[in-house]
Formats: structure tokens, C-alpha cells, sequence
């Protein structure tokens, strides 16, 4: 059975305070070379205050939120109260002493027996604040890094969210386009079509699949587009086998093929070729989409044009932040480049 953080704490306290008793007991019991059952009973008295006394502390900067101080007005504070802490313990144990009737007052009133009556538990207390504000700041940096995490996923998400309508939008436009022309090439694109959906169910709830998960979607969105263009539209793929097993962000390759046929094939007479190719440089894997067509450098991405586009930007940027580089350019005269760079493996 796992223990709760409220147990831990409790063992924590009681384990940590009595060893540090106890080990004082231990230097006054070689010293003297006696056991004292009065002293020991002052000892034991003592770890009950520290646990008390530190877990009042405890309770303190919880209700007053101390952890969200800055360092400049935490310190000083942290100071001042286990200085209050320590008066108070020290001036307990001199009446503990007294009602057990072995206080020294010649011995225990000395300014320099004072001091350190006083700054020995003060640095104990110190350590003690300096051990839980070290948690806490971890915890709560633990805590950021979930909240991250959970605000990333949410944006996958949606981003994701976004691609299977815009997809099916124009996937059902181009099957709308064939049923009246040819109605034996609508239903082969439904086909076609079915075949991405499954594949798209499969991979949809993934942060990250295989190239080769992805170029299924590829593929099966290049034979419902070859329907439609025919002879217009030439395919050519070129993956290095290696790359195959290189993780990916579902549907974004495919979201960069169907942005080349749109904005490139599509708008050609005799239509074009679409080629893509991978490989390894060094610690990267390069996916590169070429097509025929021109690429209008004053519709750029940052003015977000294109949601399939902008949506792959932003998706690149959500999982491999600056890791990931995407470029679009006219290679040649009619020839524009889409490509993309991730990091090896990821």
C-alpha cells in the first residue's frame, strides 16, 4: 500500500527529530559516561517540541504562502521566525530544567552558553526550512512541468482536430467533382477514401507514429488524388528504408502532400509531379516534398495562410520546439521545395 504525503511527512518529522535527539543524548552519555534518566526525559521533551514547533512553522507558510515570496523577502523572514523558535525552545528547556531541579544558573546564564543555547537550534531550525522550501520549490516545479505538459496536449489536440475536417472538406470536393464525369472512378476514390479514414482512426489519438504509419495515409491520399488528375498527376517516392521506422507527427506529411496537389498540381494545365523523399543527415531525418508550381513568397507563413500549413508549424513548435525546422521555396523555376527537419529518432 503506497503512503499518502501527509504519512511521509509525519515520518519524516518524527524519524528525522528523534535521531537528531537522540544523537545528542548519544555525545552527553559518552561524555559523561552515565545515563542520566532525568536528561534523557528532557531530551525526549525536546524532540516533542521540535516536531510541534516545526510543524506549527509548517502551518504558517502554508496559510501565509511563503513559497511564492521572493528569495529577498523569504530569507529574512524564515530567519526571524526560527530565531522566535529557538528563544522559545531555549528558554523551555531552561524551565524544564528548573522544575527538575537540575538547572545550573551560574552555568546556564552566561551570554556565551545564551548564544548558543539559542543559534545551535536556530541552525537546526534553519536546516530543517531550508530542507522543506527545497521540496516545496521542487514540487511545485514538478507541478509546472505537468501543467505544460497537459496545456501541450491540449493544443495537439486541437491542432488535430483541425486537420481531419479541413482533410475531409476537400477530399469529399474532389469525390463530388468525379461522380458525375465518372461515377466508376467516384466510387474507386471512395475507396480510397475509406482507406485513409481507417488509417487515420488508427493513428489519430498518437502524438507520434512511424514514417511508414504516415506514408499509409500518403499513399492512399495520392491514389484518391491520381483518380481525379489521371495522367495530370505523377507520383515518385524515394524513403530510405531506415527512415521507415522514424516517428512523425500523424497526418502532417500528409497535410504538406495535399497542400503541393492544391496550391501546385491543381493549378497547372497539364498538371505535374509530386515527389517525396527522405533521409538521415547526421542527427536529423530531412522529408522533402517537391511539386510543380510557384510558390508566392508574399503569402508566407507567418501572415498564416493556409491552415494546413500553419497548423503543421505550430505542431512542430508544440513537440520539438526549436528542434524541428520547416521551409517552403522555389527550388527552381517550376519546381517548389517543402522541407522538413526533425531530429533523429525523437
Amino acid at each position: 500500500m503506497s503512503m499518502t504525503k501527509q504519512s511521509i511527512y509525519w515520518w519524516c518529522q518524527i524519524m528525522g527529530w528523534s535521531i537528531y535527539g537522540l544523537l545528542n543524548f548519544g555525545i552527553y552519555f559518552f561524555q559523561s559516561g552515565r545515563f542520566d534518566g532525568k536528561e534523557f526525559s528532557i531530551v525526549l521533551l525536546q524532540i516533542l517540541f521540535y516536531v510541534l514547533s516545526t510543524h506549527l512553522l509548517r502551518a504558517v507558510i502554508k496559510r501565509g504562502k511563503w513559497v511564492s515570496f521572493r528569495i529577498s523577502k523569504l530569507i529574512p523572514v524564515v530567519i526571524a521566525s526560527n530565531l522566535l523558535l529557538s528563544v522559545v525552545n531555549y528558554f523551555l528547556l531552561l524551565l524544564v530544567s528548573y522544575l527538575m531541579g537540575i538547572l545550573m544558573v551560574s552555568v546556564e546564564f552566561r551570554i556565551i552558553n545564551i548564544l548558543f543555547g539559542i543559534l545551535g537550534p536556530m541552525a537546526i531550525y534553519f536546516l530543517w526550512s531550508l530542507v522543506y522550501f527545497t521540496y516545496q520549490f521542487f514540487e511545485q516545479y514538478n507541478k509546472s512541468l505537468q501543467y505544460e505538459a497537459v496545456i501541450k496536449e491540449a493544443e495537439l489536440q486541437h491542432l488535430r482536430s483541425q486537420l481531419n475536417p479541413h482533410f475531409i472538406f476537400n477530399a469529399l470536393n474532389s469525390i463530388k467533382a468525379l461522380v458525375d464525369e465518372d461515377p466508376l472512378k467516384s466510387k474507386m476514390a471512395i475507396t480510397q477514401l475509406s482507406s485513409i479514414f481507417r488509417n487515420t482512426l488508427i493513428v489519430e489519438k498518437k502524438r507520434l507514429v512511424s514514417l511508414e504509419e504516415e506514408m499509409e495515409t500518403v499513399k492512399a491520399y495520392l491514389g484518391l488524388e491520381s483518380i481525379r488528375f489521371e495522367e495530370r498527376l505523377t507520383v515518385a517516392l524515394d524513403l530510405d528504408v531506415a527512415t521507415l521506422t522514424n516517428k512523425v507527427p500523424p497526418m502532417m506529411i500528409q497535410t504538406l502532400v495535399e497542400n503541393s496537389v492544391k496550391h501546385g498540381i491543381s493549378k497547372l494545365k497539364n498538371g505535374g509531379k509530386v515527389a517525396v523523399k527522405t533521409y538521415y543527415e547526421g542527427e536529423n531525418m530531412i522529408l522533402q516534398i517537391r511539386n510543380n508550381g510557384h510558390y508566392n513568397a508574399s503569402n508566407t507563413l507567418e501572415k498564416g495562410h493556409g491552415t494546413g500549413l500553419q497548423n503543421t508549424v505550430d505542431r512542430l513548435k508544440l513537440i520539438y520546439e526549436n528542434k524541428a525546422t520547416l521551409r517552403i521555396f522555389n527550388e527552381e523555376d517550376n519546381v517548389v521545395l517543402t522541407e522538413i527537419s526533425i531530429p533523429k529518432e525523437y
